[in-house]
Parts: structure tokens; C-alpha cells; sequence
């Protein structure tokens, strides 16, 4: 579940992403009607006997577990003096997933974007436009970001395509192990891995780096997180065949010798490393 803003004509409106879909704040959209009385006005939205007709059809269209006599029922009230109706009411009674209430201090009342929309076109046209206009922004910087990310993802596997065919001797080369540090029984896993890639532990590297703030993996290069990414997979297998740490922490400096090798020998690195700085 995450959380996104948007600003239509100076008001600032919430979008909930639940799972794959978008639901909208109607709370936020109403204060573009009355900054005071948000729940009155979906109250009131929700007595037309279009509203009820519209979101029950799009829970038939869309909600396997919808409660259809209870939406016929409503159906035949709507629009009736007399007939009221929440969103409380109308999620419980038919089961709808298309609008959601949230408690608390950033809570209010949701809808999936289709219905968020008939509300905006109910409180103004002109309204309704606008906030398409940037949701549909939203969407594109949302979609920018999709595209960078698998930029990044297709260089890295391009880097560990290298990596398993190619040899190449460059500077940040890990050192070989000790006798002594292959001997060394490590308090955890992690520490295990530092040694086979950086030749020393985290608390090692913190009496060597006392004003450095973070840890040793908070000032490693790209190139070293691309590798360390690979040896966590590496000991895991390692791990489920039994090998002691001795054993282990040979083999991973070795691999993290031959990987950092091939890394700094691949000319399809610097493009990432680019993507880094932007």
C-alpha cells in the first residue's frame, strides 16, 4: 500500500495504491465544493440513484464477491427523501471494493479511480479536468521511473554476463585471504562476507574509519555492491551444501577476486555507473 499527492487548482489530493489499482481521496476532492463538510457532500453523492446504479455496476463488472440483492435494493431507494447512505454503509452491506474508508489522521473515504472520477465530474467539470490532467502526469513520471529501473536491471545482468566470461586484472582487486582469517570462526554471515570482499570485518572497518559515518557497505563502490549482491546468493548455496566458514570464505574470495576483476574490465559498466550519478 503506498501513498502518492497530487495538486489540482492549489488543492492537494491523496492517491492510495492498493495491490495494482488507484484509489483517489473523494474527502480531498470534495474540499473543492466545502472545506468543512467533505463527509455531507459524499453522503449527498451517494442518495442519487445514478451514483448507486454506477457503483453497482462497476462491482459487477469488477467484484466477483458483490452482493447484487442488496445493491437492487438500494437501487429501488435511491433518489427517495428519505433514503440515506455512507460509504460504511454501502461497503458492508454489498461487500464493495470499489470505495474504501481509512481511519486516522490521513484517512477518509477512497474510490477506484473510474468512480473517483463520476465524483469529480459531480463536484465540477472544469475540476474533473484538471485533475486528469495531473493524475495523467503522475502516471507518466511513475512510468519514467519504470523505465530507468529496467534500464539499470538489464545493464546489471549484462555486468554478470561478463562476469562469467571474462578475466580481467584492474585496481580494487580483493585481497587473498589469510590462513588466519580462513581459520576465524565469524559471528555472523555477514561479517563472513565483508572478509571475502573488503578483507576485514565491520568492526574492524569501524576502528580503521571511526569518524565515517554508516558502515563499511554505506561507503562501498557500485562495483562492490554488484559483487556483493552475487556472494550473498553464492554462500547461501554454499551454506545449504554444508560447507564450514573456512571452507566458504576461501571460495567467495575467490569468486569476489574474479568478479571484481571482470567488472572493472567491462565497458557495459560505466553506463551504470552513469545511471548512478543521475
Amino acid at each position: 500500500m503506498k501513498n502518492n499527492k497530487i495538486t489540482v487548482k492549489g488543492l492537494e489530493i491523496s492517491i492510495l495504491r492498493i495491490e495494482t489499482e488507484d484509489y483517489i481521496s473523494l474527502t480531498d476532492i470534495a474540499r473543492h465544493k466545502d472545506s468543512f463538510g467533505m463527509d455531507d457532500i459524499i453522503k449527498n453523492w451517494l442518495r442519487n440513484r445514478n451514483t448507486i446504479e454506477l457503483l453497482g455496476f462497476w462491482e459487477q463488472i469488477h467484484n466477483p464477491y458483490f452482493k447484487p440483492v442488496e445493491f437492487d435494493g438500494f437501487k429501488k431507494q435511491a433518489g427517495l427523501n428519505s433514503f440515506t447512505m455512507t460509504p460504511k454503509k454501502w461497503i458492508e452491506s454489498t461487500n464493495a471494493i470499489g470505495i474504501t474508508s481509512k481511519s486516522g489522521r490521513y484517512g477518509g473515504t477512497f474510490a477506484h479511480r473510474d468512480i473517483a472520477y463520476e465524483f469529480a465530474s459531480w463536484i465540477s467539470i472544469e475540476f474533473k479536468l484538471y485533475f486528469i490532467k495531473e493524475f495523467q502526469r503522475l502516471k507518466n513520471e511513475e512510468n519514467d521511473r519504470l523505465q530507468l529501473n529496467w534500464n539499470l536491471q538489464r545493464t546489471i545482468s549484462k555486468i554478470n554476463y561478463k562476469i562469467h566470461t571474462d578475466a580481467i586484472k584492474e585496481s580494487l582487486i580483493p585481497k587473498e585471504v589469510t590462513k588466519l582469517q580462513a581459520s576465524t570462526i565469524y559471528a555472523s554471515e555477514a561479517d563472513l562476507l565483508n572478509v571475502a570482499l573488503f578483507g576485514m570485518t565491520a568492526k574492524s572497518w569501524r576502528e580503521v574509519h571511526p569518524n565515517e559515518k554508516g558502515n563499511m557497505r554505506d561507503t562501498a563502490t557500485i562495483e562492490q555492491l554488484v559483487v556483493l549482491s552475487n556472494l550473498e546468493s553464492i554462500n547461501a548455496l554454499l551454506v545449504s551444501q554444508g560447507l564450514p566458514q573456512g571452507t566458504r570464505l576461501i571460495q567467495l574470495n575467490k569468486v569476489a577476486i574474479t568478479q571484481m576483476k571482470s567488472i572493472l574490465g567491462n565497458n557495459a559498466f560505466s553506463g551504470l555507473k552513469q545511471l548512478d550519478k543521475d
